[in-house]
């Protein structure tokens, strides 16, 4: 089975799915479209919310970041004159340093993420959408911004006018979301946002036809 995902709702439905699966019988293809850079770091917010949830360590109370989280390097930043407004966890930061050291040293995205759920304890694959960036673009009132930019440090206020997912045309898919869409018995589009989490996905030519393509029922 596959399932298309983006974050905090995606999530919630990945963990249900795979809570009813055989162990290895479940993919999750997830949006990258979030990813950005902050503090220096490969922040991917994410397929770091799918992985949490599927580990079990994860914030119920927020929906993202990890549960029994403290915030001691975000308050040393603070004093250091770091912005503060995307607040990242102290055991999040772990794994963020974890995951820029890897790309730093030219592993894949795909190969960054399978490393992280095996050493989490995730049964399940979580397929990065492409090893190649795309990022989701906001065009508001107030100009254009990066995706977390509009949602986390303007709390979505400025009106959107429209959205772009930069890069996206360049994009490849992954081997790995290629292989896993031609095997499944059945793809499921999770309840994420469809402008922010699933377009991103589908605005990638060769994975929207390899999804279209695809010999398995399609659920949304």
């Amino acid at each position: 089975m596959v399932a298309v995902a983006g974050g905090v709702g995606g999530a919630k439905l990945a963990l249900g799915l795979q809570e009813v699966v055989a162990p290895g019988n479940l993919a999750v293809i997830v949006n990258t479209g979030d990813d950005f850079e902050h503090w220096g770091l490969s922040i991917c917010p994410d397929l770091d919310t799918v992985t949490y949830n599927l580990a079990g360590i994860n914030n119920p109370e927020m929906g993202w970041g990890r549960a029994e989280e403290t915030f001691g390097a975000l308050t040393t930043m603070g004093q250091l004159g770091a912005e503060e407004w995307f607040r990242i966890g102290d055991r999040d930061l772990a794994l963020h340093l974890r995951r820029t050291e890897w790309l730093r040293q030219g592993v894949s995205l795909t190969e960054v993420t399978e490393r992280l759920r095996r050493s989490l304890g995730v049964p399940s694959d979580i397929l990065p959408m492409s090893d190649q960036p795309v990022r989701t673009l906001v065009h508001t009132e107030d100009g254009d911004m990066p995706f977390q930019h509009y949602f986390v440090r303007c709390r979505c206020e400025p009106a959107v006018i429209d959205l772009t997912f930069v890069g996206a045309e360049q994009a490849r898919p992954t081997h790995a979301a290629l292989a896993a869409l031609a095997e499944a018995d059945l793809i499921v589009f999770c309840p994420s946002n469809p402008y922010l989490s699933i377009d991103p996905v589908l605005s990638i030519p060769h994975l929207r036809r390899a999804i279209s393509n695809a010999k398995a029922p399609k659920v949304a």
